[in-house]
């Protein structure tokens, strides 16, 4: 398998389920590490519903961009326009989630994923885009930075009662 054999599409109502599941499956995967509490598990159900990604799909047509392998989905990348940037009082697209299964991580899905991002991006006038990351997912920053992404600043988050330290990163394209 190659990043030949996957499809990138924008996401539609019947991926709703599927990406439910994909969304979950990579954050316990990444941020689990201590296993799921409580917390974390309010956090990703309210999340990930499946109603929270059919109103995301209806309302913003191009917000969700997911990725095919054999007519499965194996990852997607979220942006949400206008979003205010937690460093320095930007207001700009946030590059919101880009989850790939972990088995199809390194075969240039998320590169592909970016490159879908940033034409939708262009063809909105927009020439930014923002993400934060967790301060200690090396893998992703590196990917980030790779790239075109710089680091910002950093900012928390906030779940119920745990916080998380987190990256700001900023990419600036070419219209």
């Amino acid at each position: 398998m190659n990043a030949g054999d996957i499809t990138i599409r924008k996401a539609v109502l019947e991926d709703s389920k599927k990406l439910s599941i994909l969304y979950k499956q990579v954050y316990i995967k990444t941020y689990g590490w201590d296993g799921v509490s409580d917390e974390f598990a309010n956090f990703i159900t309210n999340q990930f519903s499946v109603s929270r990604i059919e109103t995301t799909i209806k309302t913003c047509t191009d917000c969700i961009i997911v990725s095919e392998y054999k007519n499965n989905l194996v990852g997607v990348l979220e942006i949400e326009y206008n979003k205010r940037c937690p460093i320095n009082n930007i207001t700009a697209t946030e590059l919101n989630k880009l989850y790939i299964l972990d088995w199809f991580c390194g075969i240039g899905i998320g590169e592909k994923l970016l490159q879908k991002a940033e034409e939708i991006i262009k063809k909105k006038q927009q020439n930014e885009f923002w993400l934060w990351v967790l301060d200690s997912n090396t893998k992703a920053i590196n990917f980030y930075k790779k790239h075109g992404f710089i680091t910002i600043g950093e900012a928390t988050f906030k779940m119920e009662t745990n916080t998380y330290n987190n990256l700001v990163m900023l990419k600036n394209i070419t219209i």
